[in-house]
């Protein structure tokens, strides 16, 4: 009878040498998970690569790292020993799952989703214990959430790594499964609703594009292949959220002419064709309904009103006719078009020689600034009645001020000269679209916004009835062009400050110096309107000088390096970080929102929704308590990053609202011209 335990005694020790099954192994009616080592001895400093081997039940499937249509994408949780640290999962060529009209990405039969564990060099001997977390989707005419618990014993020790040689293998043959880098570029072009992909694959007999962002491409759409010699053009169908994302990310799974799959991983700029960004969401004719309104709304900004004001005065000048008021709105309309027409022209030919510019270029230049500050400075002065319109001091605005088609046609170029700082509602979208387009076609939409800017003079000029509700000439016209005359001072001021935003100091003292000469000059000007002979000839000749003092503060400017601009650096409070890709990158991948503004010194509308919107203090709370990053992306000088993001997003000009949600998903475009509510509204649901 004393034997009689002995061998359950035996049984008992034995079984307690070896791990128990329920800790590497998890079973479901559908899914046997077991986690795998590559080895079960590993070496201090070494690394030892881990497999959650995935045996699915036939017509049931798990899900890749991108899920496609549906489903949620499995996860690994560590509980690591001091010393140890594990990788992301290193994810095998998934399949596509189709189920009626939607597309997955996922695994059917068995998968191994692989993990790469490093062991510090100064991790102590000994044996330890790895535990994992598993949660996995699986699917089939329905989807059941399932989750398993892992412990999976490890020897660290100093001699040779001793392979496990089951699992080993098992997870050698999976890690060749892993996709590897494209070892040929990969270029992606968008025309329309269609994404090309073009590489040099040589000969293939399938391949198949598998994207790392949902919202990229219509997944169930099919997918074309076209070959010409080792070119292969992989042609796929673009989603409505493609116009968020500027790269095109994923793995293309090959099939060569021997039956062999490999899948190479691969990230690429998406760039855009004659067929326009905007696809089914922006067709042409509705980027030009969105020029024309965006034009429209341009007559109303601070920038262009006073411009305006100014010459719907001239209307109301005694004995003019009719035919000279149809004369004169389309003399200001042939002339603003003009003034866009050598616009986009510019653009466009900087454009071709490699220039990153857009809407609102020319103001990036301290030179252009203060020329314009210069032209809102005499343009008050003459309102002042510091000279008459009558001399030859600054042409430019002496024509602007002439009555008759002559004075029409350069208010029309004044008009978009001063509209430039501004970007109004609908503008964003047309112009980001326009420059996406052949250069006929870009013109056209840009023509369409300088109808839209030149229709109400043109109403008023050949509609009778409005011209006559305008009041009567009299005294009243004298002071309202004197009080006209502040709104050109402010905007010179304003364009002054823009410079000493893009300035060092000695460059922003040249500026000053230059509105003191030119203020000189006009007063001299004035002398000599309303002075003898001797005394016109002097205070011309003085006046001529001080012109060219003007001129030359101006070319000092040109000279000077630009600065970074301090104004960006805090909105009422809400402290900005400034723009850089690799950290946007970063807060997402930590999972915090980002919330991105575009802007520049320049931009009237920036500058008022920052300080409309941005920094209220129910926003500057809520970027608080959501863990907000708040990103100012200045375009005041030029930047190439800012360019290309601008364009990933399909603007070509500032303000630009876009914010991030956590998890990776696609940026929200917000509207050009911001409230608290719609930034409040925007950020909620996080």
């Amino acid at each position: 009878m004393k034997w009689t335990f002995a061998p359950i005694l035996l049984a008992a020790a034995l079984l307690s040498a070896i791990p128990a099954y329920a800790e590497t192994v998890a079973k479901t009616d559908q899914v046997r998970a077991e986690l795998l080592a590559e080895h079960t001895t590993v070496a201090p400093g070494d690394t030892v690569w881990l497999g959650l081997q995935m045996d699915i039940k036939a017509g049931w499937h798990t899900y890749w790292r991108t899920t496609g249509d549906s489903g949620f994408v499995t996860s690994l949780t560590w509980t690591l020993p001091p010393g140890v640290t594990a990788s992301d999962i290193a994810w095998p060529t998934p399949e596509r799952e189709k189920f009626g009209e939607l597309v997955n990405y996922g695994y059917d039969t068995q998968t191994v989703l692989l993990t790469e564990v490093r062991i510090a060099p100064d991790t102590p001997q000994g044996d330890v214990v790895i535990k994992g977390e598993a949660s996995w989707l699986v699917c089939a005419d329905l989807c059941i959430p399932q989750d398993g618990t892992f412990e999976l014993p490890l020897k660290i020790a100093a001699n040779a790594p001793k392979t496990n040689s089951a699992a080993g293998a098992t997870i050698a043959a999976w890690r060749d499964k892993v996709p590897v880098e494209a070892p040929w570029p990969v270029k992606a072009t968008r025309s329309g609703n269609a994404i090309d992909l073009v590489f040099k694959a040589g000969a293939v007999k399938d391949v198949v594009f598998l994207p790392f962002d949902n919202g990229l491409i219509v997944n169930a759409a099919a997918q074309t292949i076209a070959t010409k010699g080792d070119d292969v053009t992989l042609t796929l169908k673009a989603d409505k959220g493609s116009e968020q994302i500027g790269d095109v990310k994923g793995v293309l799974k090959v099939t060569d002419t021997n039956g062999v799959v490999r899948g190479y991983a691969f990230a690429t700029p998406l760039t855009w064709t004659a067929g326009g960004q905007g696809g089914e969401e922006l067709s042409i004719a509705l980027a030009l309904v969105f020029a024309f309104l965006g034009g429209l709304v341009l007559n109303v900004m601070p920038c262009v009103l006073p411009v305006l004001t100014m010459k719907a005065m001239s209307f109301t000048r005694p004995g003019i006719t009719p035919h000279e008021l149809r004369r004169d709105g389309l003399a200001y309309t042939a002339g603003v078009m003009a003034a866009f027409t050598g616009l986009v022209g510019l653009l466009l030919g900087l454009r071709a020689a490699g220039s990153a510019v857009g809407w609102g270029f020319q103001l990036q230049s301290p030179i252009f600034v203060a020329v314009l500050a210069y032209v809102m400075l005499a343009l008050g002065l003459n309102l002042s009645g510091v000279f008459q319109i009558n001399g030859p001091m600054n042409a430019g605005d002496s024509l602007t001020r002439k009555s008759g088609a002559t004075g029409a046609f350069f208010t029309g170029l004044l008009a978009v000269l001063v509209a430039t700082p501004c970007t109004a509602p609908f503008m964003g979208a047309a112009v980001g679209f326009a420059f996406t387009q052949s250069p006929f076609t870009t013109i056209v939409i840009f023509e369409a916004l300088a109808l839209g800017l030149a229709l109400p003079f043109l109403l008023l000029s050949f509609i009778p009835g409005l011209a006559k509700k305008m009041p009567k000439p009299g005294t009243w016209m004298e002071r309202v062009k004197q009080v006209l005359a502040f709104p050109m001072y402010a905007t010179a001021a304003w364009l002054v400050w823009v410079m000493a935003q893009q300035l060092d100091a000695i460059g922003l003292g040249a500026a000053f110096a230059g509105v003191v000469t030119l203020g000189f000059a006009a007063w001299l000007w004035g002398v000599a309107q309303v002075s003898a002979e001797r005394g016109a000839r002097w205070s011309t000749a003085f006046a001529v000088i001080m012109m060219l003092a003007t001129a030359g503060f101006v070319y000092m400017l040109g000279e000077r390096p630009a600065t970074a601009v301090a104004q960006n650096s805090d909105t009422g409070g809400l402290a900005g970080e400034p723009y850089n890709a690799a950290k946007i990158a970063a807060w997402q991948a930590e999972g915090r929102p980002v919330f991105i503004d575009f802007t520049a010194a320049w931009c009237l509308t920036c500058i008022v929704n920052e300080r409309a919107a941005l920094a209220s203090a129910d926003v500057i709370a809520a970027f608080k308590a959501k863990n907000v990053v708040y990103v100012k992306a200045d375009w005041t000088n030029r930047n190439a990053e800012i360019s290309a993001a601008l364009r990933a997003l399909g603007r070509d000009g500032v303000p630009l609202y876009a914010f991030y949600p956590p998890g990776g998903a696609a940026p929200q475009i917000l509207p050009q011209i911001l409230t608290s509510a719609i930034v409040l509204d925007a950020i909620a649901g996080i």
